[in-house]
């Protein structure tokens, strides 16, 4: 089976970038630019991703405010329950037993639709974010960009975090 590199774990990737910075000090010092970005935090600070959540929030707000007053309902339900008997509480608790599979359905068919959108915002937005990045990379004449979520330190003068955003604000404008 052909192995690619897609298919290897990011760990083995700086593992190995790493070990040939060490291996061949002198050369890779002289030879090898290394800039560091945080990938989320570049792509959620975008004023596309800020528009597509606005516009996410906005598609389910209905949905959101049905189980909002759906919430509501239950409570009322449960404060009659307390002072209810015989046939009116049996009534009260059947109809809160409905009203509670109502709303748990569709907090799962909510949770489900918005995860699906977001998944493909954010995958649509990646592949963006990614072609901007490597953009940036042949720009600067880098070899190699790392992301930052998995680094401890680094020099603010190599981290590219904030033109990785600038970049891909200017290449895809939220129109």
């Amino acid at each position: 089976m052909k192995s690619s590199w897609k298919s290897k774990p990011l760990h083995l990737w700086m593992f190995t970038a790493v070990f040939v910075l060490c291996a061949w000090p002198g050369q890779a010092a002289a030879q090898t630019k290394v800039a560091v970005i945080s990938f989320q935090n570049a792509l959620l600070e975008t004023a596309d991703m800020k528009k597509q959540s606005a516009e996410l929030e906005a598609k389910y707000k209905d949905r959101q405010d049905e189980l909002t007053e759906l919430s509501a309902e239950l409570q009322e339900i449960q404060a009659q329950l307390a002072t209810a008997a015989g046939a009116g509480a049996q009534e009260l608790q059947i109809e809160g037993q409905r009203k509670q599979r109502t709303a748990q359905r569709l907090t799962e068919d909510l949770q489900s639709d918005v995860e699906f959108d977001r998944q493909n915002i954010l995958n649509g937005a990646s592949v963006r974010m990614r072609d901007v990045i490597q953009d940036l990379r042949t720009e600067r004449g880098l070899d190699l960009i790392i992301d930052g979520g998995s680094i401890l330190a680094a020099s603010a003068l190599i981290d590219l975090t904030a033109d990785a955003t600038r970049a891909y604000d200017e290449k895809h404008p939220a129109n």
